[in-house]
C-alpha cells in the first residue's frame, strides 16, 4: 500500500475542522452524531483523509454504541492497529495504514466470525455506493 505523507497544513486545507480533529488529533466525534451510523446503503467505506478502502458495508452493523461499527477491516493491511494508553484506559486504536489517520479504536466484543468491534467515526470515512 503506498503510504501519503502530507504536511500539517495541507491536511488542515483539505479537512474539515471535524475531520481534522479526529484524523490528525485523535479526536472522536459524538456519539449518535456521526452522518453515517445508521447508514445502510452497500458500498464500500473509504479514509476521508487519503481514498483508501478501509470497510465493506457487509461487515456494518448496529453496535447500538453511536459509532459505525464493523466485524472485519475490507482488506488486510488497510488498516493498522496500535496501542492506546489515553484517557487512563488501556485500548486498541485504529487508523488508515496508508495516511496515518486516526479512525477509532477496535474491542473484542463484536459479533461473530471475528469476535471484533472496529467502532469507527463518522467524521474519518466516506461512502462509496456499490452500483
Amino acid at each position: 500500500m503506498d503510504k501519503v505523507t502530507k504536511s500539517d497544513d495541507e491536511w488542515r486545507a483539505q479537512l474539515s475542522g471535524e475531520q481534522y480533529q479526529v484524523l490528525r488529533r485523535k479526536g472522536t466525534e459524538p456519539a449518535f452524531s456521526g452522518a453515517l451510523n445508521d447508514a445502510k446503503t452497500p458500498g464500500l467505506y473509504k479514509c476521508v483523509g487519503c481514498g483508501a478502502v478501509l470497510f465493506d458495508s457487509d461487515t456494518k452493523f448496529d453496535s447500538g454504541t453511536g459509532w459505525p461499527s464493523f466485524w472485519k477491516p475490507a482488506t488486510d493491511g488497510g488498516v493498522a492497529e496500535h496501542q492506546d494508553a489515553s484517557h487512563g484506559m488501556i485500548r486498541t486504536e485504529v487508523a488508515c495504514a496508508s495516511c496515518g489517520g486516526h479512525l477509532g479504536h477496535v474491542f473484542p466484543d463484536g459479533p461473530r466470525p471475528t469476535g471484533q468491534r472496529y467502532c469507527i467515526n463518522s467524521a474519518a470515512l466516506t461512502l462509496e455506493e456499490k452500483d
